[in-house]
């Protein structure tokens, strides 16, 4: 890629409020493997503010490479904070735990689980069916087939188990303030995955009862919470009869992930 192409490139992108351009406009270049028309394509797309992680097909979670699009959440690098506290909990590597992801989205969190757990099995829930997709093929790219499945249904419809560990990333924006997030959440991103209700809780007060019916009784879950949530969503968690015993941050320093148990 020529320094005068990188320039210009990284001008366009600038122009329209794109965070990095300078390295937007190297990954399209290397995505579009030196081709100038489908380069052009790229850069076009990028200027709508598609997300860069839309166009090259794919995103990077926990060291390892999902495939995503249209019709499925990217996987934030704060989310890594529910794999990082479930690790803590679990120090052995090697037991055998069986795991449910509600709202899979990518499988990006059920995958790097069972990645670090190795003879743990896992079933994710996800109503969208190209978001089941996605976690299908990404389940296979990882060669994690014979030990993980994608349930299609809400999230009353997971197997009872029970479970030794619950993961869940839910939509927890306030829906009044999705329109002001940056035009690539806003205009791409599946608003399902995003729109938490009118107060960004609907979904932990229907996701609380779902966990403590199938947790079973020394189980872990490890719940993903958006800004100044923690104390409203752990009380909505405590009237389903669970119980908080860790509110981790992300790294920036933001509560981020919710952990407990049933209470005894």
């Amino acid at each position: 890629m020529s320094d005068s192409l990188l320039t210009d490139t990284a001008r366009r992108l600038a122009a329209v409020g794109v965070d990095n351009p300078r390295l937007d406009a190297r990954l399209l270049w290397a995505h579009a493997r030196g081709d100038g028309v489908v380069f052009e394509s790229f850069v076009s797309r990028r200027e709508a503010r598609e997300p860069l992680a839309y166009i090259t097909g794919r995103k990077e979670f926990w060291s390892l490479e999902f495939e995503v699009g249209p019709g499925v959440l990217i996987p934030r690098p704060e989310t890594e904070t529910i794999i990082e506290t479930a690790l803590a909990a679990f120090p052995d590597r090697t037991v055998p735990l069986n795991v449910l992801d509600f709202g899979t989205g990518t499988a990006c969190l059920l995958v790097a689980f069972l990645k670090e757990f190795i003879n743990s099995r896992g079933l994710g829930i996800e109503k969208s069916e190209k978001a089941r997709g996605y976690a299908i093929r990404n389940i296979a790219k990882h060669d994690l087939g014979s030990r993980c499945a994608i349930c299609a249904g809400d999230w009353a419809d997971a197997a009872d188990g029970p479970y030794d560990v619950v993961l869940s990333n839910p939509p927890y924006i306030r829906a009044s303030d999705i329109a002001g997030l940056q035009s690539e959440v806003s205009r791409f991103e599946p608003r399902q995955a995003l729109d938490g209700g009118a107060d960004g809780l609907s979904a932990y007060r229907a996701l609380a009862p779902e966990i403590a019916r199938r947790l079973c009784p020394k189980g872990r879950f490890f719940v993903e919470i958006g800004t100044g949530q923690s104390d409203e969503v752990a009380d909505i968690l405590g009237g389903a009869g669970l119980e908080i015993a860790k509110v981790v941050g992300d790294l920036a320093g933001i509560p981020r992930v919710l952990a407990g148990g049933l209470r005894w």
